[in-house]
């Protein structure tokens, strides 16, 4: 072949080509397409939805672990009782009133289990609120009569450490009624022993994943239980939680030694009022109403959002802002505030 037809061979298949594509009987050609006929939309699944911890919205390793009993612990706040230990590994915390401007927390735990959680005390009567909201196993030591009988005529799963001695235990470093503690995994073994459940369909908090956009406004707030009981939450941009004092000092951990931080302060206002029995020392216990509703302010992000609480006895509470779409917490750890109705708290 010489090197001139070499040099106009591709040129004249082109042609070729063209002509015969073009030119059949002078009709047009049909194309034969290489994309095949769709018959129906293929439709793609959305990724599942990682378990997460229902009191947290933080991701879970399973979703057998988010069946896991939540655990109440009642947990003193006297001065005596303070650095407590295991506070900072509660998924919710819940600070109440008791007598004498005192305040006590009960932690709820699930997505840890530490093995030192204390100093344990006796029972309130708040607390029948919260354990029937969270449908918890409760640990405590003792409490007034007429309170426990309740407990028990609502067939809740109670571990009094009067009747359930086991997981408890009292430590030498400190004077009673200051010294007794708890472990968490060792209270729900007890739990399986005394017949109670080991798993639980927990009603979740509610999250809002999406992140809060506004400005950081709120450097710190301030609750004044009572004037030798101030709580004070400062605001840390760095890591987006806020820091818990008391009386000006930071409030640390005993295990840890860390001061304890939340990503969300609720503070919820609640009906307040003495209740008929008188302790030892001639103080009246509180009847502190955590159903029904009332005023709310949560603080996410070094953001204020005001609104309401709702709650009945078998959910925690739902809120909604003023213009009652739901108000979501960040997801993380969440410290509820329950202050009487005529408390003012001071924000900044």
């Amino acid at each position: 072949m010489s090197r001139r037809f070499r040099a106009i061979a591709p040129a004249l298949l082109s042609a070729i080509v063209i002509v015969g594509l073009s030119g059949c009987a002078g009709r047009p050609a049909t194309l034969a397409t290489a994309w095949p006929r769709a018959d129906s939309e293929r439709v793609v699944p959305a990724p599942p939805i990682p378990p997460r911890w229902p009191l947290t919205g933080r991701d879970a390793p399973s979703r057998e672990a988010v069946a896991a009993r939540i655990v109440a612990v009642k947990i003193e706040n006297s001065p005596a009782a303070r650095p407590q230990s295991g506070l900072d590994q509660a998924d919710v915390v819940y600070e109440t009133l008791t007598e004498g401007g005192i305040t006590r927390f009960i932690a709820l735990f699930q997505s840890a289990a530490p093995s030192a959680v204390g100093p344990v005390r006796s029972a309130r009567a708040s607390d029948l609120w919260i354990v029937q909201q969270y449908r918890t196993i409760f640990a405590h030591v003792g409490g007034e009569k007429a309170l426990l009988d309740e407990f028990r005529r609502r067939k809740l799963d109670d571990l009094d450490q009067y009747f359930n001695p086991a997981p408890y235990w009292r430590t030498t470093d400190r004077a009673a009624p200051h010294n007794v503690y708890t472990d968490i995994g060792r209270i729900r073994s007890q739990a399986v022993v005394r017949g109670m459940a080991a798993t639980q369909t927990v009603a979740a908090l509610r999250f809002d994943r999406t992140a809060v956009t506004a400005t950081p406004t709120v450097a710190a707030v301030s609750i004044p239980f009572d004037k030798s009981n101030v709580v004070e939450w400062r605001y840390d941009p760095a890591s987006r939680t806020f820091a818990r004092f008391i009386n000006g000092q930071p409030h640390v951990d005993r295990v840890s030694g860390q001061q304890y931080r939340a990503e969300n302060i609720a503070i919820i206002w609640a009906r307040t009022q003495p209740r008929t029995h008188v302790d030892a020392n001639g103080a009246r216990s509180l009847d502190i109403m955590l159903g029904g509703t009332g005023q709310a302010t949560v603080l996410r992000a070094g953001v204020r959002f005001e609104g309401t609480w709702d709650a009945g006895e078998s959910a925690p509470p739902s809120m909604k802002a003023a213009d009652g779409t739901p108000l979501g917490l960040s997801p993380g750890r969440t410290w509820f505030e329950v202050v009487a109705l005529s408390t003012n708290i001071a924000i900044r």
